[in-house]
């Protein structure tokens, strides 16, 4: 039967080749064919700009001019836009900010990626005065904080308890001259803090269940779609707020069959993922959904959601995480490999890492003991058949 994908999933594989990763490697890792890709990338292209798809190769032909044509006129508007914001600080010396600009906007991350050659024929400078630059891009000063950095850093490997007053002191002592606002600057930039420092925690209010609790920490089955748990984490980015993840796991291959990402924590979130893993899983009935207490799960819309597909809602008890410790496994994985491993600038930019590691590390990469030693994927290809059979 062929495999359905819902327009958010399509969305997130467009923005993984647009974030800068290739077209074969995003199709390796969301097991999708070059075709299908090519042809999603193309309609978003035509959707951005309010053109219709046409069959016909002489239209599609235009179509592709004018989107080359239009694409060229935004990465030279964004070049002027850029260098106007950078020249119309007046103290600074201007061919030291050019260059970052450059290198800024061919940057994979950009918002829009111009090559260095466009931006240099627009600016009217040589290419190869800024390749010069790129030799030698940081001045005495940041040479220096990186050197800091580098000392705090060992310093905080000695004694992990020490806040940025202590490192204040032991640079000191160390015969740096440094304040300690300067050091709270660089502790900050680095990500060093002291490993007791208190986190103010967060509460969220627990409503009655509205489902009984079906799975009671049997994390297990025998045939896929049988058992998912379903939940909701979150994290922090530098510049734009939270990032919301809902997931929905199958117990019987421990597989993410749907996923919602968010820049708000609403019902509509878990709706979304569970309606995602429904249409992946070809529209089974009579499966057990199984949850914590959130507001999300208890509401009217996700109720709404489990009737009108024929499945089964189940609920743990309050502040037993216990009750859905299969999915808390999960996200603990999540926090380790991907939230935690760098400060995230945007929400895009997490959205992509978290699709991607997902995709492609978790369901095709990462080999499971409980699973026999094989990825979810794997797993999934293996058993199917043998399931099929038995039944």
């Amino acid at each position: 039967m062929p495999v359905k994908y819902s327009e958010e999933f399509k969305r997130d594989a467009v923005g993984l080749v647009e974030s800068g990763i290739s077209q074969k490697q995003v199709c390796r890792d969301l097991g999708v064919s070059k075709s299908a890709l090519s042809a999603w990338i193309q309609d978003a292209r035509f959707k951005t700009y309010g053109m219709t798809p046409s069959k016909d190769p002489e239209e599609q032909r235009e179509m592709r001019q004018a989107l080359k044509r239009i694409r060229e006129l935004e990465m030279e508007n964004e070049v002027l836009r850029r260098a106007a914001a950078y020249l119309s600080q007046a103290h600074i010396n201007a061919p030291k900010m050019i260059y970052p600009l450059v290198q800024e906007l061919a940057a994979t991350g950009a918002s829009i990626r111009v090559p260095v050659a466009v931006t240099c024929r627009v600016l009217g400078f040589s290419e190869q005065a800024y390749y010069q630059w790129l030799k030698q891009p940081c001045s005495a000063r940041e040479i220096e904080e990186q050197h800091l950095i580098g000392v705090l850093r060992e310093l905080h490997e000695d004694d992990p308890e020490f806040g940025y007053r202590f490192l204040a002191d032991e640079l000191q002592a160390l015969g740096y001259r440094v304040s300690e606002r300067r050091v709270w600057r660089l502790c900050h930039i680095a990500g060093i803090r002291s490993v007791i420092t208190k986190r103010r925690g967060r509460y969220r209010k627990a409503l009655p269940p509205v489902h009984d609790d079906l799975v009671q920490r049997d994390f297990t089955a025998s045939t896929p779609n049988k058992r998912w748990l379903t939940d909701i984490t979150e994290h922090q980015t530098a510049h734009e707020g939270k990032l919301y993840l809902c997931a929905v796991k199958d117990v019987w291959s421990n597989r993410i069959v749907g996923y919602a990402i968010d820049d708000r924590m609403k019902a509509s979130l878990a709706v979304r993922a569970l309606e995602n893993a429904v249409m992946q899983r070809g529209n089974p009935t009579n499966v057990v959904v199984h949850s914590d207490r959130g507001s999300q799960f208890g509401s009217k819309k996700f109720c709404r959601a489990l009737q009108r597909h024929q499945l089964l809602g189940s609920m743990g008890r309050v502040g037993a995480a216990g009750d859905n410790a299969a999915m808390e496994s999960f996200f603990s994985l999540l926090q380790k490999n991907v939230l935690d491993r760098k400060v995230w600038a945007t929400r895009r930019e997490l959205r992509l890492a978290i699709v991607s590691w997902i995709e492609g590390k978790y369901h095709r990469k990462r080999r499971q003991r409980g699973l026999g030693k094989l990825t979810p994927v794997e797993f999934e290809a293996i058993m199917v058949d043998a399931v099929e059979l038995a039944a």
